[in-house]
């Protein structure tokens, strides 16, 4: 089968297309014929030689820890009606041919039994699987940030595929929304999804901007998606008594705050482990933001699709700051 693979750490360019052998279901595995593949913020990381302390990974390999696509078979101990059905799922961690890493740039894919979710008839497999990680995420960040109508909610990252779900979930509960991004058209994009308001933070001050927009009270509660110095900023924006969720580093790290000054103003920050714990029911939240979209009440938004053939064009859209939504790949029918 045709993947793509990592031949060595460095930049874009050394994503390589070649053939390796396919992956075989194990005990509780299923191999999953792969329509569309996730390309995340964190494989163009991986990809460069970052994380070798928390991620081993030896080049070569094949990156991606989501797809969707058909069940075409099924290892020991797995109920055999997946076959045939339509589903998104997280990669197994599986190796193959000399034991390279393989995961979602591929034609087809392993994945244990457990992880699977199927996809509504109403969603397309492109749809559920820019859902598999931003999805259940929304939620989760969602439930715990308990927005009451009324409040106002500053958002971070908001052009991305968390963002944009978030931009719509916070204006479903009552929230008014600012969104914080980078470049007119993500802040066109978080507008026509609900935003009341916009600021771009590549440009200096607005922070100041993003509080003034509140009538000056501050956001009650921020969404940090940006993490890094964005992250930090958005404190700023922040009311007194407010809440702060940090989850995201796509600005490279998590917001470093000044814990002590936020306590001092009432100021209550979760963490991402302080958003999601051991008790965290995944396939719930997963299976839930595949409801609301398939309902219509969840746009999902994906700004780019390549084929399998370049995946190189997709990690340097990401790096660039120019991708709006989810990016994906695209490598079977797409259906």
């Amino acid at each position: 089968m045709r993947a793509v693979q990592a031949v060595e750490f460095g930049g874009p360019e050394v994503l390589t297309v070649r053939e390796v052998p396919e992956p075989v279901a194990g005990a509780g595995e299923v191999v999953v014929d792969v329509a569309a593949a996730d390309v995340m913020f964190l494989d163009t990381r991986l990809r460069s030689g970052w994380g070798g302390e928390f991620f081993k990974l030896a080049t070569p390999y094949v990156p991606g820890g989501a797809v969707a696509g058909v069940v075409s078979a099924v290892g020991a101990g797995v109920d055999p009606s997946w076959v045939g059905r339509r589903v998104t799922t997280s990669t197994a961690a599986s190796k193959i041919g000399g034991g390279q890493p393989i995961g979602g740039y591929a034609e087809k894919a392993l994945a244990k039994a457990e992880s699977l979710t199927a996809v509504p008839d109403r969603l397309s497999l492109p749809q559920a699987v820019a859902l598999a990680h931003d999805g259940k995420m929304a939620l989760a960040v969602l439930d715990r940030a308990a927005i009451r109508p009324g409040e106002w909610v500053l958002i971070t990252a908001a052009g991305g595929g968390l963002g944009t779900l978030l931009i719509q979930l916070a204006h479903a509960a009552g929230a008014h929304v600012i969104a914080a991004a980078r470049g007119r058209t993500k802040l066109a994009l978080a507008e026509r999804l609900g935003a009341d308001a916009v600021v771009d933070y590549s440009e200096p001050g607005w922070s100041a901007e993003a509080r003034a927009a509140t009538g000056g009270a501050g956001a009650n509660i921020v969404l940090d998606g940006a993490g890094g110095v964005l992250g930090e900023a958005a404190l700023d924006a922040a009311a007194d008594n407010s809440r702060f969720l940090g989850y995201g580093a796509s600005a490279g790290e998590f917001a470093a705050l000044d814990t002590a000054a936020a306590s001092a103003r009432g100021i209550t920050v979760y963490a991402l482990f302080d958003i999601t714990d051991a008790s965290t029911d995944w396939a719930a939240l997963t299976e839930r933001s595949l409801a609301e979209a398939a309902a219509g009440r969840l746009e999902v938004v994906v700004g780019q699709t390549f084929p399998l053939d370049d995946a190189e064009s997709a990690h340097a859209a990401i790096e660039s700051r120019s991708a709006v939504g989810r990016t994906l790949l695209t490598v079977g029918s797409a259906v």
